[in-house]
C-alpha cells in the first residue's frame, strides 16, 4: 500500500475528507506507535566507522536511536564485540584516560557520542548495528511497512483519525481492536519468526488433540 492509497482508504472508511496535514499526522503517529511496539527489519541499519589512537569517543550516526551491537575490528580482521555499560562504570573501570588498549566496553556518553574503554591504543575499524526511524511513508511514498504489513499501518492510522474526529466510542473500540489484532500478527513476524529458524528452533508444530 502506498501513501496515496492509504489516504484514500482512510477517507473512504471514515466517510470524511481530511486535509493533507491531517492525513500526514495520522500516518506518522501510527508509524511511531508501530515502530516502538515491534522490531522489524526496516528499523535496522549497519554502518562502519573508525577509531583513532588515544581518542576514546565515537560519534553516532545522525539517525541513531539505539544500538544492537558495536564491534571493533582489529588489524587481522577479527571482530571484537563490545559490552554495553553506563558512563559511571566506564569512569570507574578506566579512570586514567591515557591507559590504552583494545576497547572492551562502550557507553552512551551523550545524545551523539559513545565513550569506549580502554582508550584505543591504535586506529581500528568499527561496525555498528543500530535502530533508527525509517523515512515516513508520507515523504517516501512507499515503505516496508506499507508494502509488507499494510493492515497494521492502515488500522493504526484509522485509530488516530477516529480519535481526531471524536468518533463514537464503539467505532473507536472497533478500530482499536483491529489495530491490536494487526499488531499481534506483526509481532509474531518481527519478534518471532524473524528471530528463529528451523535449524535452531525446530519447525512449528500445532498441537493435535
Amino acid at each position: 500500500m502506498n501513501y496515496v492509497t492509504l489516504c484514500t482508504n482512510i477517507q473512504d472508511i471514515c466517510e470524511n475528507t481530511f486535509t493533507a496535514d491531517q492525513l500526514a499526522m495520522f500516518a506518522e503517529q501510527a508509524e511511531q506507535k508501530i515502530y516502538n511496539s515491534v522490531q522489524i527489519p526496516a528499523l535496522r541499519k549497519n554502518v562502519t566507522g573508525s577509531l583513532t589512537a588515544d581518542n576514546k569517543y565515537l560519534t553516532t550516526p545522525a539517525d541513531f536511536l539505539y544500538a544492537y551491537s558495536l564491534a571493533v575490528v582489529d588489524g587481522d580482521g577479527a571482530y571484537h564485540f563490545l559490552l554495553n555499560k553506563d558512563v559511571n562504570f566506564m569512569r570507574e573501570a578506566y579512570p586514567v584516560p591515557t591507559s590504552t588498549g583494545l576497547p572492551k566496553h562502550y557507553a552512551y556518553f551523550d545524545a551523539d557520542t559513545f565513550i569506549l574503554g580502554p582508550t584505543p591504543d591504535d586506529s581500528y575499524a568499527t561496525e555498528l548495528h543500530y535502530g533508527y526511524y525509517p523515512e515516513s511513508i508520507v515523504t517516501a511514498g512507499t515503505t516496508w511497512l506499507g508494502d509488507e504489513f499494510d493492515s497494521a499501518l492502515l488500522n493504526g492510522a484509522l485509530v488516530e483519525a477516529i480519535r481526531f474526529m471524536k468518533g463514537e466510542p464503539d467505532m473507536v473500540q472497533l478500530y482499536t481492536t483491529m489495530y491490536v489484532q494487526a499488531i499481534g500478527l506483526l509481532k509474531n513476524l518481527g519478534d518471532g519468526k524473524l528471530r528463529q529458524d528451523a535449524y535452531r528452533s525446530g519447525q512449528f508444530r500445532e498441537k493435535v488433540s
